[in-house]
Parts: structure tokens; sequence; C-alpha cells
């Protein structure tokens, strides 16, 4: 019954997550292939324009091309700076992964990936720590206000720590987009936007903060703030994905626990059933036994005689 009810569980989750999948195709389709095409169109079009304005080769305009794309990350200054690789460090190794700045040395990329290997588990372990640690502090704040407003429970459930990081959560979110949209001129949508992506460690690339106007070597502020976001933010967004992971993990230990408490009755009810059966006969002489046909076809005898005071003790189970 248990491993049952785990196989529906998770063949539950199965179905739910690739349907979950399907879902989310069919709205980016409708969403999005149309702007897409559209786009597509306009750009085709205006590079035809530029080739015929300015009498240039299609060849020497994918050169062209090929240098402004392999240019844009040189927009922000020098990348390999302190600030500019203590910004590249973070991402790496939180997971972000932002794609806007890469190293180009053989040994870069050697060292990108043993930096990688130990620095992500690292700073995975600091998160949850960190997490956990907060929950244990918003569950003594909420302790705490209860008892100031003299509520009868003051015990915390998961589910008001969940209210609580969520909502946190929500506020660093919104705020971060206040502060990227002052600081780089986006639409708030955008940095609203872009503030989601970089704490689900989705990582896009398409928004990156502190890429234009030689920001990393002229604002250190802002990438002192910037740092602080994506630490801080990513500390409160494990708190709540350690809370949603714990709820389930619980649910599935309170269903476990009951199918292990309904096998235990089960099987306690058999062996009182069983119990039942069995019988412990004295009879005072071994005669009156052996003259007794009837109760030899009832029972069987499972145990050697023992004499014990002139009597002979012999257990019976009726037959099956």
């Amino acid at each position: 019954m248990e491993m049952k009810r785990q196989n529906v569980r998770t063949l539950s989750l199965v179905v739910c997550t690739f349907t979950y999948l399907l879902i989310g195709a069919a709205v980016f389709d409708a969403l999005e292939s149309e702007y897409e095409v559209e786009n597509r169109r306009k750009l085709k079009n205006e590079t035809q324009a530029i080739i015929d304005k300015f009498n240039i080769t299609p060849e020497h305009f994918e050169k062209i091309r090929y240098n402004v794309i392999k240019s844009r990350p040189y927009q922000a200054g020098v990348q390999w700076k302190f600030p500019g690789a203590l910004y590249f460090s973070l991402v790496v190794v939180a997971l972000i992964g932002y794609g806007h700045s890469t190293p180009k040395t053989v040994w870069g990329k050697l060292f990108c990936m043993t930096y990688a290997l130990v620095g992500i588990p690292l700073c995975m372990i600091m998160f949850q720590n960190v997490g956990e640690r907060l929950n244990t502090f918003v569950t003594y704040l909420l302790k705490q206000i209860k008892k100031c407003f003299r509520m009868k429970n003051t015990e915390v459930s998961q589910t008001d720590l969940i209210f609580i990081t969520t909502n946190l959560s929500t506020v660093i979110i919104t705020a971060g987009a206040l502060m990227f949209s002052h600081f780089e001129g986006w639409r708030y949508i955008n940095s609203l936007y872009y503030c989601f992506i970089t704490l689900t460690t989705i990582g896009f690339g398409d928004y990156v903060a502190l890429q234009k106007n030689n920001m990393l070597q002229e604002k250190p502020h802002y990438v002192a703030l910037s740092v602080i976001f994506i630490l801080f933010g990513l500390a409160v967004i494990s708190a709540s994905m350690n809370l949603l992971v714990l709820r389930f993990l619980t649910l599935n230990a309170e269903d476990e626990r009951r199918d292990e408490l309904q096998a235990a009755a089960a099987a306690k009810k058999r062996s009182s059933f069983r119990g039942v059966t069995s019988l412990l006969v004295i009879l005072p002489s071994l005669e009156m036994r052996k003259s007794s046909q009837n109760f030899r076809k009832l029972f069987q005898c499972v145990h050697v005689p023992v004499t014990n005071g002139g009597h002979h003790v012999t257990k019976y189970t009726i037959r099956q």
C-alpha cells in the first residue's frame, strides 16, 4: 500500500511536470512567435537597407556584425579588473551565468572550471545554511510577536514561514527593480524581470546590470549594491525554497507514517485473531487426552508434552 501510494505520487509529479512544459510551450508560442517573425522581417529589411546605403557586400556586413557582437562586453569598460572580476565570480558560483563576459584565455577557462567546481557547492551550502538561520530568526520573531499580542497559540507553522519569506522575497525583488530602474534607465517592468531572472538563477543575459558607461570602474557603490542585492536576495529565495521542499517532505513523511500505522494495526489485528485460535490445554491424564478422538481431529500438537506436577502440559492449535 505504501509503495503503491509513493508510485502514484511520483507518476503524478512526472505527468504534472510534462503537462506544465506543454502548457508553457503553447503559451510562449502564442505570445512570442508572431513578434519573432515580425521582428526578424524588420531586422532583415534594415540589414538590406544598410547594405544598399553604404554599398557594402554582405560578407563585409557580417564582419561588421561579428565585431559589434564581440565588442558588446567591453562597453562596460574593462571587464577583468577587480570590480568586474568580482561580479563575474559571483555570477559563476551563484549559478546565474549571464554570459555577458566569459574567459578567453586557456588558463582562464581552466581556472573557471576549477573555481566553479569548488565554488558552486560551497555557495549552495552557504545559501542553504543562511536560509535556515533566517527561518529560525523569523520563527523566533513571530513567536515574540504572538506573545506580545497574548495569543493562545504561539507556535509558528511552516505555512506561516512560507507566507513571511514569500512576501519578503517579493519586497526584495520590487525594491531591487526600483534600484536598477534608477541606475540603468530601464523601464520598471524590465527591471522587475531582470531581478526575478537573476534571483531565480535563470540568468538569460538579455538584461545585465553594470554593462554600460564604464560603471564597473566609475560607480563602485553601485557595484557593491548589486553584489549585496544578489547575495541577500538569493539567501531569502533559498529560505523560501527550503521551506517548500521541507513542506513537501513533511507531507511524504506524514503519508509514510500513516501507512506504517495502518500496516501495524493490520498486523496487530491478524496477530490477535491468530492468538484466539491458540489454546493452552491442560489435561489431567494421558488416557483422557488419547480417548478424545474429536479433540485430536480438531487440534494439532505443536509442542512435545512436558510432565509437570502429575499433569501433561501441551500446546495445541486449531487445524487450519
